[in-house]
């Protein structure tokens, strides 16, 4: 029962989060003032009730702070590392006659929690074992560490900080500078763990996944490590997924944890286990350097032999081109693998990598392809003089201790991910299973130049369908998506083009102008655009600007040979909304969305605005009555809080 209690406090706390993020990042109310705080209520009870609070509960406000350094702290005992092997039977001959407890071994920053009065207390990082840095702030900003427990008396328990590889390449999708980006899941968890501002703790989704117990004064645990683990989840710690095992079940669960590896979607270097018999475990003592009551199994890197066929040089938006190793496909951990990061020039010397040499292949962690080590060693050749994206020039630069390759053409369209990642944007064309990476990716391969190479992926059939992360489906549904988008609005089209500071109202403004006339718009100069109600000199200037270069007209007629985009019926409307504006929040009932009563609203000559100022005429509201933060702006202006149902009388 504490259990389904504990399941439900998380959902209610997703729930309301949720709600949260819908009303003060989207200004939409996707649950009525009631429903929250009757789900609100309902929280604080079973949080009152269980004695446990999370720390993204919204009962509680964790607060930011900026620090100037961390603390160091020596821990009560040191933490040593454990003996691995890579061998079932030492496993068993470790067992003996004894259970043990089996878990992941995960690979991210280990962390010690000391609760007191039931509260959050203090969080120290491993460190070096003996000195590790105190991030009690950060810790109270992961997502799933309670700050609240049941349980009064002094605890101290030891985890793994983590990041998942979904925000991992989430994260790292956002760093335009390659450079930057970071190599792994770990390097990542380790620098948010130990940021000196937690807000930026908070953004990195890092989860805490609780492994042992080191003291609880008082509970009775029957001498059970197992039982420890039961105890530590029904005091609302997300534990490490655990079983326990004897010599006879030992490698049916190795095997059976490594068939869901590739599943997981947080890091994992191995497994642990360790006696569950607690006062046997402690009676062996330790040696200098490890514990005698726990052993750490490390599966044995599958190697396979292959010939290099091919150096792919891959250009990113920062200019540099990344090596990518191609050799013959090999079965690696149940997956065929052809391809594997070289990362840049100094590890292809190191390797001494040429075409043709025999080399040995591995996943490391059973996960990211690597090249482990090559036979031949021919040699590196053929680095190439020009980027294989633009054609321009390249340069090998020496950046911190590692030689990389760099496209020194500025106008590589490697280096215009961004201008992609807009015009498939909702707003713009709409591709969906298009992110930056996937872009990025395209664009290095060749596969995209322009815009309305978009239209034609299908050319590259094969090859996208073999790339990680698509498949037949996910391939199928790129071009199903990009072909719905191909039926669009000429507004959408100028939108997605990214020239300087003409969104998509400013977009709809022009085309209206020029009736959606393409020629006249081309033609268009600065005084004509600038004369526009809405449009200034600087709008008007960009815009003119762009479609001075001959290449953007070029471009621009290709792409509209690739779209339909159906007449627009250009009666005028009466403007009985000009010159006033508008907000709208909350749920709309008569219209789709709310980007329909916008359209309509423009339609007749209004304004749509996001937030509620002294210039807003009027706010759209069903709840009339709510105590938003917008109703209560718009009351404190004497400002107009109508509903969907007045506002269609407005129209009438």
């Amino acid at each position: 029962m504490s259990r389904q209690k504990q399941e439900r406090m998380l959902e209610l706390v997703e729930q309301l989060n949720k709600a949260g993020r819908a009303y003060y990042q989207d200004a939409e109310e996707i649950i009525s003032n009631y429903e929250y705080d009757k789900i609100y209520d309902e929280l604080v009870s079973l949080e009152k009730e269980l004695g446990i609070t999370l720390s993204n509960s919204p009962t509680v406000n964790v607060g930011y702070e900026v620090l100037s350094e961390l603390p160091k702290e020596r821990h009560e005992k040191p933490m040593l590392s454990l003996d691995k092997t890579k061998n079932v039977e030492e496993l068993k001959e470790f067992l003996g006659n004894q259970k043990a407890v089996m878990s992941w071994k995960m690979d991210g920053l280990t962390i010690v929690l000391t609760y007191r009065d039931g509260g959050l207390y203090k969080a120290v990082t491993r460190g070096n074992g003996e000195v590790g840095e105190v991030i009690t702030n950060n810790a109270k900003v992961f997502k799933n560490v309670p700050l609240r427990i049941a349980y009064e008396g002094e605890l101290i328990l030891r985890g793994e900080a983590v990041i998942g590889y979904k925000d991992f390449e989430k994260i790292n999708d956002e760093i335009e500078d390659v450079e930057s980006k970071y190599k792994n899941p770990r390097n990542l968890c380790s620098g948010s763990v130990r940021q000196l501002n937690n807000e930026i703790t908070a953004k990195r989704n890092v989860r805490f996944y609780a492994f042992h117990l080191v003291q609880a004064e008082g509970v009775d645990f029957h001498n059970s490590r197992i039982y420890q683990m039961e105890w530590l989840s029904k005091q609302g710690f997300e534990v490490v997924e655990h079983y326990m095992v004897t010599r006879d079940t030992v490698e049916a669960e190795v095997e059976k944890f490594s068939a869901k590896i590739t599943e997981n979607d947080f890091p994992s270097d191995g497994l642990v286990l360790v006696y569950d018999d607690v006062e046997y475990g402690r009676s062996l003592g330790q040696t200098s350097k490890f514990p005698r009551d726990s052993y750490a199994f490390k599966w044995a890197d599958e190697i396979r032999k292959s010939r290099l066929t091919e150096i792919e040089w891959s250009p990113s938006r920062t200019g540099l081109i990344n090596p990518v190793a191609i050799f013959e496909p090999v079965e690696l951990e149940g997956t065929t693998v052809s391809r594997a990061s070289v990362h840049n020039i100094s590890i292809m010397e190191e390797l001494e990598l040429g075409i043709g040499d025999e080399i040995e292949v591995y996943k490391a962690n059973m996960i990211i392809p690597q090249i482990a080590e090559n036979l031949t060693r021919s040699g590196v050749k053929d680095i190439p003089k020009r980027c294989p994206v633009c054609g321009g020039g390249t340069q090998v630069k020496q950046v911190s201790n590692a030689k990389a390759l760099y496209c020194i053409n500025p106008d590589c369209q490697a280096k215009h991910v961004k201008a992609f990642s807009l015009f498939v944007s909702r707003d713009a064309l709409n591709i969906e299973g298009l992110s930056e990476s996937t872009l990025e990716k395209f664009i290095s391969r060749g596969y995209i130049k322009e815009f309305a190479d978009l239209f034609h992926l299908d050319r590259y059939k094969e090859e996208i369908q073999s790339m990680e992360g698509f498949g037949e489906k996910s391939y199928h549904n790129l071009i199903a998506s990009a072909e719905k988008a191909k039926t669009t609005t000429l507004p959408k089209v100028i939108y997605g083009l990214g020239i300087a500071g003409i969104g998509l109202a400013n977009a709809k403004v022009i085309c209206k102008e020029f009736h959606y006339n393409v020629e006249e718009m081309l033609h268009a100069d600065t005084e004509r655009l600038s004369a526009i109600s809405g449009i200034g000199e600087v709008l008007a200037g960009a815009f003119a600007e762009y479609f001075k270069d001959e290449v953007h007209v070029e471009r621009f007629y290709h792409l509209l040979n690739e779209l339909t985009i159906p007449e627009e019926k250009m009666e005028q409307s009466e403007q009985i909304f000009e010159g006033v504006n508008f907000v709208i929040t909350g749920n709309v009932v008569h219209f789709a969305n709310r980007n329909e009563v916008k359209e309509l609203i423009e339609s007749l000559g209004g304004k749509v605005t996001g937030s509620v100022t002294s210039k807003t005429n009027y706010l759209i509201n069903n709840d009339v009555t709510s105590a938003s933060s917008k109703n209560k702006k718009a009351n404190e202006l004497g400002i107009p809080i109508i509903s969907e149902e007045d506002f269609i009388k407005m129209t009438k």
